[in-house]
């Protein structure tokens, strides 16, 4: 179960990596558009859709990397103070009624809406470049199959917290400050615990 779990969060990582490139083509195409047209008075008719389908594409596509290094936001002042078990528990129930659900709904309407796409060989109605837009539809149930498939790795997560009373190690990526500070400080307390 563990290489399962580990290739589901590396699949999620690699992901989640790939589409943050993203960031880099938006952020040159958005400098671009704002030199070209400020500096030269010649905009350009596809920078506005492009720029839409990229961060649009990032978005999508790092939900389940979000997912897979406990990064989504969460309200967890009184979260974090309860035992490990019941947070695995919480997070079990949560997953199964809500993020089960949603991926669901992803993965179904999101295959309808780019096989309807494709059919009509859909274009962007809101720019006169008309680029074509079922390209990005069909990243709709691809990021849902993809978060449903962390989603399962996350609830085995929560099952084996559960049985054991500790959350099983994640992989390591990039991390908040304010996240490395909370693991340093854990550290800091379980070693003075340990000499006591």
């Amino acid at each position: 179960m563990t290489r399962i779990l580990i290739f589901i969060n590396s699949l999620s990582a690699w992901t989640g990596r790939t589409f943050a490139w993203c960031i880099v083509i938006l952020t040159i195409s958005t400098c671009y558009e704002v030199f070209v047209r400020y500096a030269l008075d010649a905009p350009t008719v596809w920078a506005f859709d492009m720029s839409v389908q990229m961060y649009g594409a990032l978005f999508m596509m790092s939900g389940a990397y979000a997912l897979s290094q406990d990064a989504h936001v969460r309200g967890d002042v009184i979260y974090r103070l309860m035992p490990k078990r019941v947070q695995g528990g919480i997070d079990l129930f949560l997953y199964i009624i809500f993020l089960l659900p949603g991926c669901m709904a992803l993965i179904y309407y999101g295959y309808w809406f780019a096989a309807d796409s494709w059919f009509y060989k859909e274009v962007s109605w809101s720019s006169p470049s008309r680029i074509q837009i079922y390209f990005f539809k069909t990243l709709i149930p691809i990021a849902g199959g993809l978060l449903l498939l962390q989603g399962f790795a996350e609830s085995m997560r929560c099952v084996q917290c559960i049985r054991t009373g500790e959350w099983p190690s994640r992989l390591q990526d990039v991390q908040e400050t304010e996240t490395m500070m909370i693991h340093e400080a854990e550290d800091l307390q379980q070693i003075k615990s340990e000499k006591s």
